[in-house]
């Protein structure tokens, strides 16, 4: 049986409605029959086939927050945008809800491009993608397999195999604490099989301890105020399920992007926790790889990791324009 999609109608985003833009919203759904909901943004003045870029992230965060943002600031630079919610989050489809998976949602990020592909007033050889925060990583997962998409920005990324296999830092790479992380995560399956229910990980910790790590207090910061709280935001509530990322620990996501062809440009910022990742997945992509000249890795002065999330003076949508523009031709 189809689920039954509820869609909130009226403009709920944590960023105001530019003028310079009309606004839908569509569904499409994956080679899994998931259906996935996403807001679709045009310029006003929009005419003949379009270049167009697919947008999600950060992990755990829905289309009305981050994603959003940058999918309208596209479209007001000309480009025909989707901002979406992946499958089992926010307005999209499947269940149990608050799940994830390096495959599934590598193949929302295709078909979001099966989407733009079939659209009358877009170009279907000028197809970009933009993967903010976890969904970075999953974007150049997916860029490594779909040759359809010219042009990829992973933008304040995070690997999110590395950090369910090794930790924050990879302060837990070790087999033993991979083990005991495998213990919890199988101890809560039987739990959740006996009640019938799915325990949720909690979003980001509120209150805020004093002792919170930096990096905490920075998604603090975003998720749990006015700046960036979302009703159905994971991070902003009750997080994932427990077993929710799970696979993420044995699935590596970036096996492949060496042999990436089309064009990639990584954005960190230089004071992020998290900047050693991009650092990592741009020597990884690069290294022993024949296909070096398309690829740049951008590093933003003083910035940390959720500047990038909606910081407009701080985000290089200036470069990302240009960069664009320069490969989906």
């Amino acid at each position: 049986m189809e689920e039954k999609l509820n869609l909130v109608q009226e403009w709920d985003k944590t960023f105001p409605k530019s003028e310079k833009i009309n606004h839908k919203k569509v569904i499409f759904h994956n080679r899994y029959g998931i259906n996935l909901v996403a807001d679709l943004y045009e310029p006003k003045d929009a005419k003949g086939k379009l270049p167009a870029i697919a947008v999600c992230g950060p992990f755990g965060a829905v289309k009305e927050q981050a994603s959003g943002l940058y999918a309208q600031t596209m479209a007001e630079r000309g480009f025909l945008t989707i901002a979406f919610d992946p499958s089992y989050t926010g307005e999209s489809s499947g269940t149990p809800r608050y799940m994830a998976s390096p495959d599934i949602n590598t193949e929302d990020f295709q078909a979001a491009v099966d989407f733009l592909s079939v659209q009358e007033n877009v170009d279907s050889e000028k197809i970009g993608i933009i993967g903010i925060c976890g969904w970075g990583g999953l974007a150049l997962n997916t860029a490594a397999i779909d040759t359809r998409i010219k042009a990829t920005v992973a933008s304040t990324m995070y690997d999110m195999s590395r950090v369910g296999a090794k930790g924050y830092f990879d302060a837990n790479d070790s087999e033993e604490e991979r083990h005991n992380l495998r213990v919890t995560y199988n101890t809560q399956r039987t739990e959740d099989y006996k009640t019938g229910t799915y325990k949720r990980a909690g979003g980001v910790v509120d209150p805020l301890p004093k002792d919170a790590p930096f990096f905490v207090k920075d998604y603090y910061d975003y998720y749990k105020t006015n700046r960036g709280y979302h009703k159905r935001s994971l991070n902003s509530n009750d997080g994932w399920n427990v077993t929710g990322t799970m696979s993420f620990m044995n699935m590596p996501i970036l096996t492949y992007t060496n042999e990436i062809r089309s064009a990639v440009l990584v954005i960190h910022g230089e004071k992020a926790h998290s900047c050693y990742m991009s650092k990592d997945a741009f020597k990884n992509m690069t290294e022993n790889s024949n296909y070096k000249d398309n690829k740049e890795l951008m590093i933003i002065p003083d910035a940390v990791h959720t500047d990038l999330y909606d910081k407009v003076d701080i985000i290089p949508f200036d470069k990302m324009e240009k960069f664009f523009r320069e490969n989906l031709k």
